[in-house]
């Protein structure tokens, strides 16, 4: 009988690619890992959601095993769409929000490596791998390597931004365990104004099950709202609205049904929609600068130990889309209790001298 010699299968599902691609790292086999990183990054888009459940986790993990120099990022795409079509976040997120830190680090030793042999005057660099070359190199100093790292680094940095998303609106518990290393990093690198980060910076600054105490000025009543989930001051405004003058708190026009749905419903919505809110109120900080509906609920200050928010008659009226901020991110307000008269005073006496709050300018 004849021996038939079979050619050995190559990986064509998910779950196969991803093995070889674990196998290869684990191999430090850099031709390998390079056809089975190209492989994964085809497979991914066409397999099942069931298969990027089990790969999410196992993708993710590769991360700090890849060189700081080679696809990194994109690595980390993979394992974010992963997380997009149902893989676990929580299981996801240390290597990928690992690798964020580390690039934005990364990215701001490059801009102090620039500033002090270049001199602050010389305008930082389009964040483009074409201005990385043997002069630019030079210009930074010490080790080769080291310095390749920094400028891709500050390239690619943004690419980091939708698998950080990815993970940070789709978990609590993710925020809460790694957001507030990171945010300071990113703050710091997006002041410089060559990166867009803006929406990293605002899921870094989501604030979760966090107490706020709210004062309405043209009433003198005092709440204690517990918040969570809201991507910026649109969303929580709505939510206020929704909670005082919906529930009965304090006069004025709720807001519609379907912002309100628009702005906690677990499922996103499909596309952008044409719903408007409108405003209920002005939103100031205790003394009595105004808290910006772009704004995030993280520039509210704290006083006294609590986040101090007080509302007051609207100056003019404004009307937003009423689509969230983060689509797959829904917003929470709740009314913890009322203040009492005593309590409310106290708070009131905290704010701004005069008529209980300074108006904006």
């Amino acid at each position: 009988m004849p021996v038939i010699f079979k050619r050995k299968r190559e990986a064509t599902g998910l779950i196969a690619v991803v093995s070889e691609l674990e196998e290869a790292v684990a191999a430090r086999d850099g031709d390998r890992t390079g056809r089975a990183f190209t492989a994964m990054m085809h497979t991914v888009q066409s397999a099942s959601d069931a298969e990027r459940v089990l790969a999410g986790p196992r993708l993710a993990a590769l991360i700090p095993a890849f060189p700081p120099t080679g696809p990194r990022p994109m690595l980390a795409m993979a394992a974010g769409y992963c997380v997009e079509r149902g893989a676990d976040p929580v299981g996801c997120a240390e290597p990928i929000l690992g690798g964020v830190h580390q690039d934005l680090l990364e990215a701001l030793e490059f801009t102090r490596r620039w500033t002090s042999t270049l001199g602050a005057e010389k305008e930082l660099p389009e964040p483009d791998e074409k201005i990385i070359d043997d002069e630019l190199l030079a210009r930074l100093g010490g080790d080769r390597y080291e310095t390749t790292r920094l400028a891709l680094a500050w390239c690619s940095v943004e690419e980091w931004q939708p698998p950080a998303l990815a993970v940070l609106c789709r978990s609590a518990e993710v925020r809460r365990r790694h957001a507030s290393e990171i945010l300071p990093a990113c703050r710091e690198l997006a002041a410089l104004e060559r990166h867009d980060l803006k929406c990293l910076a605002y899921a870094l600054a989501v604030l979760d099950d966090e107490p706020l105490v709210v004062l309405h000025r043209p009433t003198g009543t005092g709440f204690e709202v517990r918040i969570g989930g809201i991507g910026d001051n649109f969303q929580l405004h709505t939510l206020l609205a929704h909670v005082l003058v919906g529930g009965g708190h304090v006069p004025g026009t709720p807001p519609s049904a379907e912002s309100v749905r628009l702005a906690t419903d677990p499922e996103p919505a499909q596309g952008r929609t044409q719903t408007v809110a409108t405003g209920t109120f002005e939103l100031l900080a205790a003394d009595g600068t105004q808290i910006w509906n772009e704004g995030l609920p993280d520039d509210i200050p704290v006083v006294e130990g609590r986040r101090l928010l007080v509302l007051d008659e609207p100056m003019y009226r404004r009307s937003w889309n009423a689509d969230r901020f983060f689509p797959h991110l829904p917003g929470t307000a709740e009314l913890t209790r009322v203040l009492t008269e005593d309590e409310t005073r106290t708070w009131f006496a905290r704010t701004a001298p005069g008529n209980g709050i300074l108006r904006p300018s």
